[in-house]
């Protein structure tokens, strides 16, 4: 018989909220919201009756034999919400496959266009982009994607935008433009006729830990893809949607991309939601030469899905969420820095809005990790369980194998009673977990 870990986890009964309850009755808040998705908490009436109400109708009418309004109205939802001529939308089931579905729209465009020889991706170290085998390929994550190299595309890795770990021999101030220029010059490197895209987080999710790039770094890459005719990915899956007090996180830096994988934030975990956007610029070609995209599955557009996801957005525009997040996301890092800013083991705390990251270090001073073995990040995770606290937690983030951090990435429409609750609970768990190793 298989030993899986997975075996030991407490089986969930329901969620109210903020609030999940195990089968035991045992209450947790949900820090995290799940990873970063459940941005309405768990249980909301309104959205639970707009998918029965289209369950009552039919679930789902294919894509290729039916139109239908949910998946119509979300998409100018999207539309609107993302700006810019992000206009075009393909609905897929999860984040993974949205940037699939972009790598491929980012190589059909080049096709379109006659220029075959585009074929080659460029991305960063310690990024996360999904499970996937050409999601996985362009990932920088060694932990995940070791069983599966020898398959993996042949992908350009960049050297990870974070002032508070910059490229050795770089002062925290000169990261954006040095790893801006590192992109040039890959460019230069692998010849401009060869490259697809390259594709970033605005915020660095799973990875690094809402690891935001500093200002003028997106505009810079934004004029370098420009003037090579490479296109610009956006993987706005975890921390686009609200999550960082802007609709869009790279609205924070005034910059629009080609091309705009999304999902967690768009369905709030009530179905499998996701979303490929894309503009003008690269719809025109495809069109023009191919009728139509050649992505999408089975379920893309799955008419339930869009319903919930058309609830979740009419939720968050009526009740102002994504302002909510911005001015109570000022308050959650104040209550963070106040509670743990001094604290021995906390090397960083950053992000923006409902996406905080918080590094733990073995030593404040040298910003040295903890030794791998202690999987300091797993620690926390089980700790904040028996705390009756969820947090999102990630090894390896400074050099794929060394490092911890955790996210706490609550709903948008938490208390600030509830971001109480989670702070002061966050504190004793990080001591527990230390001194579970340490002792």
């Amino acid at each position: 018989m298989v030993n899986d870990p997975l075996a030991a986890l407490p089986k969930v009964a329901w969620g109210k909220g903020i609030h999940i309850y195990d089968q035991d009755g045992k209450r947790y808040i949900d820090a995290s919201g799940g990873p970063a998705t459940f941005c309405l908490g768990h249980g909301n009436e309104e959205v639970n009756q707009a998918i029965k109400e289209q369950l009552d109708r039919i679930a789902f009418g294919y894509r290729y034999h039916f139109r239908s309004d949910a998946a119509e109205e979300l998409a100018e939802v999207i539309s609107e919400r993302a700006g810019g001529d992000l206009n075009h939308v393909i609905f897929t089931t999860g984040g993974s496959e949205s940037v699939e579905g972009c790598l491929k729209l980012a190589l059909q465009y080049h096709a379109a266009r006659g220029e075959m020889s585009r074929r080659r991706f460029i991305s960063r170290q310690r990024s996360w982009h999904g499970n996937t085998l050409g999601a996985l390929s362009i990932s920088g994550f060694e932990q995940r994607q070791a069983p599966y190299v020898g398959s993996l595309l042949d992908v350009s890795h960049l050297s990870p935008v974070n002032t508070y770990r910059p490229p050795e021999g770089v002062a925290p101030e000169n990261v954006g433009e040095y790893c801006a220029n590192e992109l040039e010059e890959e460019i230069q490197r692998v010849g401009a006729e060869n490259v697809a895209a390259f594709i970033f987080e605005p915020l660095v999710g799973a990875a690094g830990g809402a690891v935001p790039a500093p200002d003028g770094y997106a505009q810079r890459i934004r004029e370098i893809c420009d003037r090579h005719g490479v296109l610009m990915i956006a993987d706005e899956v975890m921390c686009g949607v609200g999550r960082c007090g802007t609709w869009r996180a790279l609205e924070h830096d005034g910059v629009f991309p080609d091309l705009m994988p999304i999902a967690k934030g768009l369905g709030g975990g009530y179905q499998p939601l996701g979303a490929c956007v894309y503009s003008e610029k690269v719809a025109e070609p495809i069109y023009a030469v191919h009728g139509m995209p050649i992505t999408g599955h089975t379920f893309t557009a799955h008419t339930a899905a869009c319903a919930a996801g058309l609830a979740v957005q009419r939720i968050m525009d009526r009740e102002n969420l994504v302002q909510k997040v911005a001015d109570d996301g000022i308050y959650l890092r104040q209550r963070l820095e106040e509670t743990l800013g001094q604290h021995t083991h906390i090397g960083d705390i950053r992000g923006r809005g409902f996406f905080q990251g918080i590094e733990l270090v073995e030593d404040r001073e040298t910003k040295e990790p903890f030794d791998p073995e202690a999987r300091m990040f797993y620690r926390v995770l089980k700790t904040g369980f028996e705390k009756g606290l969820i947090v999102y937690p990630t090894g390896g983030n400074v050099d794929g194998v060394k490092g911890d951090q955790i996210i706490v990435a609550p709903p948008y429409n938490a208390t600030r009673d509830e971001l109480d609750e989670i702070v002061d609970l966050l504190g004793p768990t990080i001591d527990q977990a230390i001194a579970s190793w340490t002792a």
